[in-house]
């Protein structure tokens, strides 16, 4: 085969993109949905995808698929299902940390094989800090075992990771290109990969249980920080020198603050932390820093008593402990201070907090910023935010679960929520049981299957349309239907067949096709640590299938091993899911890798084997 193909222009045009594509994703200098779009216009100038099926990606099965599992999840968020969880989790585990830790990673598992992974585990996150708080279990010990439950999970269903809804697309795309008399690549049913999800599974929680967690707990030894994030004064302290008590300060005719903004005020030397103020009628908490304080208004700050008692004297203020005016706002039930993590899909990465105008537009104080094991507390407000930092907020409560609803930031510690619907949790249970059984049974394809669910959600008033339209994160949609069509121009353009061919040329001679998948395996792993595993499966099974025909391979199943292999990341914040767990539990890249880069050849040694077995005997 190989000996055949020559580099045409349209394959050097194609390989140009997914090296475009690699260079950006790799240094960020553009967003990763702007490329996608920058990539899918260019095929379709180009002509190498017809223009009137450039946009098919957004219709796609796999898009489809992606929208519905964030709704189903949101759904099911919505009737409280994960405060019930972490409930019963407790009950279960009768205070043992190993039963508890096991319990919890097998639920997250199973629970990943039906929604997307970071939804997943932006709803597991307040679940961990709830458990954490109250069993003493340290958040490090907990969440690298709970994301790998979650990454291993997905491969139980096509559903539950976006590699595995792309590979049908995938398939179905490459037999315009399969060589003439070979047989159609069919679908795989939504339970295709189940075998190798649960032996995943198993495998992941034997791993800690044997040796992950005693690589954890020498980490935490170490001196790494526990970080339980809870509203306790002790916590914030300890870890972000945000300490002290709440004070009034009512503002003289004498004082210097008299027609100051806000921002102005807090960037004094040594101003406490300004949370509240109060100026005639207009009583806010998190003021903008546009507000102008009077004579007469009273500053309701944070800090050590001696501090708020100094600035208070050398600025002409009135200093009161007791909350005669703002004690409604400072009420814990009312409002506190949160930890929330950012996920590699926020519009927050990029920007600063003044520039979001957070305390103005969402009524939330950012008080500091906790990255790469250092806190950042000066000028936090200017600071512009990556993926993966740990924000502290200090906010109302309701303000804080309406800010979430937008998925720029998953809130890790466990809070009083917004409107939830606890009266249509057996409702929801229904509808999703039934959608799990018509999957399992019925012939129609999956997107409608998951759809059908959805619409029984919104009928039955679990969730509002307006509400399944925020569940949806459209940085996923567009990453996704952008570059759909690039796997697409790796099989037409013959650019993956050329590939494959060279790969061969340079790989020993009579290589056994199991060897050639670990080949594979590894390869794509290493391809989604850099172009994420959206990017990897799109470039990766095109290759894959065109290995198989020329090494007189299953297709499907090398197509499978490629997809699988996609999610492979537990050893770099790159997986979206890794990401979020790195604020929270304080991980730095070494432990990352010290405890990850183990479990992820387990994971490509368990993907080759049981796919073999499955396609044991078929070409």
């Amino acid at each position: 085969m190989e000996s055949g193909l020559t580099l045409t222009n349209d394959m050097r045009l194609v390989l140009g993109l997914v090296g475009f594509t690699m260079a950006m994703f790799l240094f960020e200098r553009i967003r990763a949905d702007l490329v996608a779009l920058v990539v899918l216009v260019i095929l379709g100038i180009t002509g190498l995808i017809p223009p009137e099926e450039i946009f098919s990606g957004f219709s796609g099965n796999a898009v489809m698929s992606i929208m519905a599992t964030m709704i189903l999840g949101a759904g099911l968020d919505r009737t409280g299902a994960l405060n019930r969880l972490a409930g019963w989790l407790l009950r279960r585990g009768h205070g043992k940390e190993q039963r508890l830790l096991t319990l919890t990673t097998l639920i997250a598992g199973l629970n990943s094989s039906f929604m997307q992974n970071p939804s997943v585990m932006a709803l597991y996150l307040p679940v961990a800090a709830r458990l954490s708080s109250r069993s003493g279990l340290a958040m490090s010990r907990l969440l690298l075992p709970l994301a790998a439950a979650i990454v291993m999970g997905a491969a139980l269903t096509m559903v539950g990771n976006s590699p595995l809804i792309l590979l049908n697309d995938l398939l179905v795309s490459a037999n315009n290109n399969l060589p003439s008399g070979m047989a159609t690549l069919e679908q795989l049913p939504m339970f295709a990969p189940a075998p190798v999800g649960v032996v995943l599974l198993a495998a992941s929680l034997l791993y800690f249980r044997f040796y992950g967690n005693r690589k954890l707990a020498e980490l935490e030894d170490g001196g790494g920080e526990n970080v339980t994030p809870a509203r306790t004064e002790s916590y914030f302290a300890r870890t972000y020198g945000i300490e002290g008590d709440v004070f009034e300060l009512v503002v003289s005719a004498e004082s210097p603050l008299v027609g100051m903004s806000v921002a102005e005020a807090e960037s004094m030397h040594d101003a406490p932390l300004l949370l509240a103020l109060k100026s005639g009628n207009d009583t806010r908490l998190a003021p903008p820093a546009d507000m102008r304080i009077w004579v007469g208004s009273v500053l309701g700050v944070m800090g050590p008593r001696q501090q708020v008692h100094d600035f208070a004297q050398n600025h002409f203020l009135r200093m009161s402990s007791r909350l005669r005016n703002l004690g409604d706002l400072f009420n814990p039930a009312r409002a506190g201070i949160s930890e929330a993590v950012v996920p590699p899909t926020s519009r927050f990465i990029g920007k600063s907090a003044r520039e979001l105008r957070l305390r103005q537009q969402a009524g939330i104080s950012l008080l500091a910023i906790n990255r790469d094991k250092q806190v950042i507390r000066d000028d936090v407000r200017s600071t512009t935010l990556r993926a993966g930092d740990m924000l502290v907020f200090h906010s109302i409560w309701q303000d804080l679960a309406r800010a979430a609803e937008s998925r720029d930031f998953a809130v890790v510690t466990d809070y009083p929520k917004g409107e939830q619907r606890p009266h249509k949790f057996k409702l929801a249970m229904g509808i999703f049981a039934i959608t799990i059984v018509i999957a399992l049974t019925g012939k129609l394809p999956v997107a409608l299957t998951l759809m059908t669910g959805v619409a029984g959600m919104l009928l039955a008033g679990v969730l509002k349309m307006d509400e399944a339209y925020a569940a949806i994160n459209w940085k996923t949609v567009f990453l996704t239907a952008g570059l759909i069509p690039l796997g697409w121009a790796m099989d037409s353009s013959g650019a993956a067949a050329w590939v494959a061919g060279h790969t061969l040329d340079k790989l020993p001679d009579g290589m056994p096709p199991w060897a050639l998948q670990i080949v594979l395996a590894i390869l794509t792993t290493a391809f989604s640590l850099v172009i994420s595993h959206v990017g990897a499966t799109i470039v990766m099974v095109p290759i894959a299938i065109n290995l198989a025909l020329a090494v007189g391979g299953n297709p499907t199943a090398f197509a499978l091993i490629a997809a699988l292999s996609a999610s492979n990341n537990l050893m770099t914040a790159s997986n979206p899911v890794m990401s979020m767990i790195t604020g929270p539990a304080n991980y730095s890249a070494r432990e990352l890798w010290r405890v990850g880069a183990p479990l992820s050849l387990i994971y490509t040694v368990v993907a080759v084997t049981v796919v073999n077995l499955m396609f044991w005997g078929a070409r």
